[in-house]
């Protein structure tokens, strides 16, 4: 059995990592996985064929600097579909390149399986059709995904969100004696060069506190050690789950992140900073009032969103103070179970896994 895999966002890399191990276990020895990802499908022994530093792009004008790149990177997949002939595509999330992988596919008759629904309810509908077109199986994680789909006459799975599985494993009960705020700044260049430096400029605000920037392995480190200077702050890679266990608060940009941080139960501060091409764009066709999945899952204001020119320090400074607060932290809490029990179908990759296998035998 051969699976074809592609993520090319740092979440999607992680629940790769997570199905590829669920999938072996219910094949025999011959089964292989070609994968575009990074390095959570690298441990799982995944062939991998291009690494998230060369598909990790956000934004219109992020994408347009970038073009020679994704013009090669989407040649290069139709001549490795062609060659490789898998039994499966699998694309994660990723929907600006996935859904002209899928179309492709879909024309070499071979099975898509979508993991991860693209935000067609937060703009572009349109895709609903392309989507309906070109996949065979799509797995939604989100709880409101499920009956938008369904009134769209798209029938999909929603067997739960992953980091539910994921998180339940990795979360300590531990005291948060320390006194720690964590920056996660992004897992794109781009994304850091623009938080990063607000993000550091809040530190001298908070000398009770020591702060710990949560960097990703597919970002260069001169680019870190570039923007911190001489700032006094420390860096660690790739370890989030880690240091959400030790933090008293984060800040942190929009994406999975966010509600990682409310499944560890961290008070946030969700920030974004974009191009001014890209967010002109974005603001006239994007849908939602939220761009943190806190906020959108509970579809109200749950923790503060500051975006581009409201992301500033005398506006961090504020909502961070907030964050710290202990009666806010208590109703925070409340919301974030609510969160966490909307979400909690009892996710599992292995009954993934055997969903997935069950439906290409059918």
């Amino acid at each position: 059995m051969k699976y074809y895999i592609i993520s090319g966002e740092k979440s999607g890399d992680l629940y790769g990592g997570y199905l590829m191990k669920s999938l072996a276990k219910y094949h025999d020895k011959n089964v292989n996985f070609i994968c575009w990802g990074g390095d959570n499908m690298r441990k799982n022994n995944g062939e991998m064929v291009r690494g998230l530093n060369k598909l990790s792009f956000m934004g219109f004008w992020e994408v347009l600097k970038n073009f020679r790149t994704v013009i090669y990177n989407f040649q290069l997949i139709k001549r490795e579909l062609k060659n490789k002939k898998p039994d499966i595509l699998i694309l994660i999330d990723y929907p600006g390149f996935n859904l002209r992988v899928a179309k492709y596919a879909k024309s070499k008759n071979i099975k898509v399986i979508w993991f991860v629904a693209p935000q067609v309810w937060a703009w572009n509908e349109k895709r609903v059709s392309k989507l309906k077109k070109n996949v065979d199986r799509m797995y939604v994680i989100l709880p409101f995904e499920e009956e938008y789909f369904k009134s769209k006459n798209f029938n999909v799975q929603f067997f739960g969100h992953p980091l539910t599985q994921i998180i339940k494993k990795r979360k300590l009960k531990i005291s948060k004696s320390k006194k720690i705020i964590a920056l996660f700044p992004g897992s794109r260049a781009q994304e850091i060069k623009k938080t990063l430096p607000i993000m550091l400029d809040v530190i001298k605000y908070f000398n009770d506190y020591s702060f710990i920037i949560g960097g990703v392995k597919n970002i260069d480190l001169k680019l870190y050690k570039r923007i911190i200077g001489k700032c006094n702050v420390k860096l660690v890679i790739d370890q989030t789950y880690k240091l959400m266990n030790v933090s008293s608060a984060a800040i942190l940009t929009s994406g999975t992140v966010s509600l990682e941080a409310a499944l560890f139960g961290v008070p946030q501060v969700v920030c974004y900073k974009t191009s001014f091409i890209s967010y002109i764009i974005a603001k006239k066709y994007v849908k939602t009032k939220f761009i943190s999945l806190v906020n959108i899952i509970s579809n109200k204001k749950v923790v503060d969103e500051l975006i581009q020119s409201d992301f500033n320090l005398e506006n961090l400074i504020i909502s961070l103070e907030k964050s710290l607060n202990k009666n806010y932290i208590k109703k925070l809490n409340i919301e974030y179970n609510k969160i966490s029990n909307s979400l909690n179908k009892k996710f599992s990759f292995d009954n993934m896994a055997k969903d997935i296998i069950k439906f290409y035998n059918n």
